[in-house]
């Protein structure tokens, strides 16, 4: 059983940064790659970033390249997500998944958290 928890949404102005975590109860990490998605008002679930299980290996969602960084500490069984130069287009509920592969974790993860929400004004 996994359970993930995220943290580290808010409100931030355009152009600001914010840096969610998400939390795994599992107990191997390093064994699930691990990935982000959001939901905005009114739209769908969609893919932001995805990572490997060693760390190696990173894939985002075009909309965000070049601004937000994803990244892991299997030590503490966490996962993060670095956001720069947010936009409100940025502003969504996102959530923390997990899966067997990036492939696989980037298109349906196995286990989801609660989410957590990020508001960018304008």
């Amino acid at each position: 059983q996994v359970q993930l928890v995220e943290s580290g949404g808010g409100l931030v102005q355009t152009g600001g940064s914010l840096r969610l975590s998400c939390a795994a109860s599992v107990r191997s990490f390093t064994t699930y790659a691990m990935a982000w998605f959001r939901q905005a008002p009114g739209k769908e679930r969609e893919f932001v970033a995805a990572i490997s299980w060693t760390g190696d290996f990173t894939r985002y969602a075009d909309s965000v390249k070049g601004r937000f960084t994803i990244s892991r500490d299997n030590a503490q069984k966490t996962m993060s997500m670095q956001m720069n130069s947010l936009k409100p287009e940025d502003t969504a509920v996102y959530y923390c998944g997990a899966g067997e592969t990036i492939d696989t974790v980037s298109t349906a993860p196995g286990y989801w958290g609660q989410g957590t929400q990020v508001t960018v004004s304008s």
